[in-house]
């Protein structure tokens, strides 16, 4: 049988994220970072105490502090929790990946955000939202003529209220002028996406009312490294005529560079995953190994003496991950989220906690030490 020809995704059919019944508005969940924080264990509260000791010993060695989370931060509201890590100087490097993304952006943008993915995708309606597909790859082919990654580029289009496209012909004219530079095929995607699409030269403005809740613009704003590391295919950015591959591709490879050179500045660093099952540990793993290869032919040691910690609702099979990874016979074993994170060498901790106890906890302990961050 002759293979089909793949589906033409122009031909998808969006609609206005107004007409979209979202689930979830930042108003009403947003977690105040000076309120109380909930009460938790006396486990839980001294490995809370044990991660912000590493952060303010990191901190003051000029180490790294990666935070990498799920979307599901975003949605619980704790945005400004991290803010707050932020702006005191704790953190010095945010990954997430697609999906943090999406529902970072709808949120500054329009304050909602969530769909039901059983009956819109019975619909055909799920993700083919266009002001959502739209504004994410316009940052992103704009972006992507800067060198930006994926990242700076989404918190760039947050924090100025959109971006402004060259025009065509000086696009077509760099095009012939140098073939061969570095930035051609970034310059062509977007050439062909504002032919393609319609998309007018100058500026576009796009408002983002509730930026300030955002967790890529603020990331901009404080010019601390934000780094995505989507999937193509995985995110409803994908179910739009505008979808490019190649352009999220790019701003991918730009930010998985940029999150290794945060794993080069690890040692007796932290790292905290915090509800992220798959993107946090593979995407760490791969980045680990490379900065040990350049390190390594550089005649330099490993990274070493770094701190992790994995912060997930799921059971961690009753181990104890501080002594390694269980027997193959162990259910534990296959919790992918806290195995790849064992071998990745240093110290790591599972501490089984909603994500938003664990930061407002965390946000309160660090008071204490709130003149040795560097913000």
């Amino acid at each position: 049988m002759p293979i089909p020809l793949p589906l033409d995704l122009k031909q998808v059919r969006v609609y206005p994220l107004k007409e979209r019944k979202s689930m979830s508005r930042i108003t009403d969940i947003l977690v105040d970072p000076d309120g109380p924080p909930p009460p938790c264990s006396d486990w839980l509260r001294e490995r809370i105490e044990i991660c912000a000791e590493r952060m303010v010993a990191a901190r003051k060695r000029g180490a790294s502090v990666m935070f990498l989370y799920g979307a599901h931060l975003v949605k619980n509201g704790a945005s400004a929790l991290v803010e707050r890590l932020m702006a005191q100087g704790w953190i010095t490097h945010l990954g997430t990946n697609g999906a943090g993304s999406i529902h970072d952006w709808e949120f500054a943008f329009q304050n909602w955000s969530t769909e039901s993915v059983e009956q819109n995708v019975a619909t055909g309606t799920f993700g083919t939202w266009d002001e959502t597909g739209r504004n994410i790859h316009l940052a992103l082919l704009m972006g992507g003529v800067r060198s930006e990654g994926y990242g700076v580029s989404l918190g760039r289009f947050i924090q100025e209220d959109g971006t402004t496209l060259p025009q065509p012909e000086d696009l077509e004219k760099a095009l012939r002028a140098e073939p061969a530079h570095p930035l051609a095929p970034a310059r062509a995607e977007l050439l062909l996406a504002m032919r393609e699409h319609g998309l007018p030269a100058g500026r576009i403005e796009v408002n983002h009312p509730w930026k300030q809740t955002s967790i890529f613009g603020n990331a901009f704003r404080h010019q601390i490294p934000m780094t995505v590391h989507p999937g193509i295919g995985y995110d409803i950015i994908s179910n739009h005529p505008l979808f490019n591959g190649a352009a999220i591709g790019r701003a991918a490879t730009v930010d998985f560079r940029l999150f290794g050179s945060a794993v080069e500045g690890l040692d007796g660093g932290v790292v905290m995953s915090v509800g992220s099952a798959i993107m946090a540990p593979q995407v760490f793993e791969k980045s680990l190994s490379c900065v040990n290869n350049l390190r390594l032919q550089a005649g330099r040691p490993i990274v070493k003496d770094h701190h992790i910690f994995v912060v997930d609702l799921q059971d961690g099979g009753n181990w104890d991950w501080s002594k390694g990874e269980p027997p193959k016979d162990n259910p534990a074993y296959y919790l992918r989220f806290c195995k790849s994170f064992s071998r990745m060498g240093g110290s790591m901790h599972y501490l089984q906690v909603d994500n938003v106890v664990f930061l407002q906890n965390l946000v309160a302990r660090l008071k204490r030490d709130s003149g040795t961050g560097n913000g």
